[in-house]
């Protein structure tokens, strides 16, 4: 049975991965990310593509699919990620179809959550997704239509740049006013604590000061999921990425919150659901990616 390997490379762990055409992982490898340019980066890809192949010799394996954290260019096969290769602009595709005999397809991150969900996760049969990663940052994968949205430079989804509050402050300028106000280092801000994961354990506890962080919290994340309703209509919202693990504890504010800015019409007919794949939406996103060069 024919089979692709999916690589999720992410700002500090490499998973690859064997995937059969019905989302099986029949081998797997994790390790961390080497730091140090493109030739780190590619040569990293490769040896990870060749254990796990040899971890699975009888998978008959026909193409690659791979996720980056941050931006890929199709028009140019250019990618950029500052936290891995600084923030040039780097001839990705190219270096990994020398490096690697098979084809090989790239997208960001964000496109690969929203096609895990779509394909074995919360928004299986739907056509009209967003998944929005919620961790350290805020990015929105879209499929519209059934298509990946990617934009003219493959920058589309960078939402955390929404302008949700007119008094501006110097951080929106360096990762913009809804990541500022809405992604981890925000809810963590707002108590004075190390993490956003620590104000999660004290709200579990029932500190009241952690709790209303996380409801100033996730108000901001109900005000730039109402943006999104409005302008693309969505059947499902999937909420993913490390701080979303607590999503229980967000997601009565941003139900609350949503009907009361978005378009009226598109926030009765959208589903808010947390992800079902975890941190294996992206594995599973980058093997789609790949089964689709090779139509399956």
């Amino acid at each position: 049975m024919s089979s692709v390997i999916a690589v999720d490379l992410g700002g500090t762990k490499l998973t690859t991965a064997v995937v059969d055409p019905a989302g099986r992982v029949t081998a797997r490898r994790k390790q961390p990310v080497e730091h140090g340019g493109l030739e780190v980066t590619v040569a990293q890809i490769a040896a990870g593509v060749r254990e796990t192949l040899a971890a699975s010799p009888a998978a008959d394996v026909q193409a690659v699919g791979l996720i980056i954290p941050g931006i890929f260019d199709a028009s140019t096969g250019s990618g950029w990620a500052p936290n891995l290769w600084g923030h040039d602009h780097v001839p990705l595709l190219s270096a990994l179809r020398t490096a690697l005999d098979l084809p090989v397809t790239i997208d960001s991150d964000r496109a690969g959550y929203v096609l895990g969900e779509q394909w074995l996760g919360a928004a299986r049969g739907c056509n009209d997704v967003i998944f929005l990663a919620v961790g350290t940052g805020i990015g929105a994968g879209i499929l519209s239509g059934g298509r990946l949205i990617n934009g003219a430079g493959g920058i589309a989804g960078a939402v955390g740049w929404f302008a949700l509050n007119p008094q501006s402050r110097e951080e929106y300028n360096r990762v913009g006013c809804w990541e500022a106000e809405s992604a981890g280092p925000a809810l963590a801000r707002r108590l004075h604590a190390a993490s956003g994961e620590e104000v999660v354990a004290a709200a579990r506890r029932g500190d009241a000061a952690a709790l209303a962080a996380i409801e100033e919290n996730a108000r901001y994340l109900g005000l730039g999921i109402a943006n999104l309703v409005s302008v693309l209509n969505p059947e499902m919202i999937v909420l993913g990425g490390g701080l979303m693990q607590a999503g229980d504890l967000f997601l009565p504010a941003i139900r609350q919150v949503l009907p009361l800015w978005a378009q009226p019409v598109s926030a009765r007919q959208v589903r808010i659901e947390l992800t079902q794949l975890g941190e294996d939406a992206g594995l599973l996103g980058a093997a789609r990616l790949a089964l689709n060069t090779i139509g399956i």
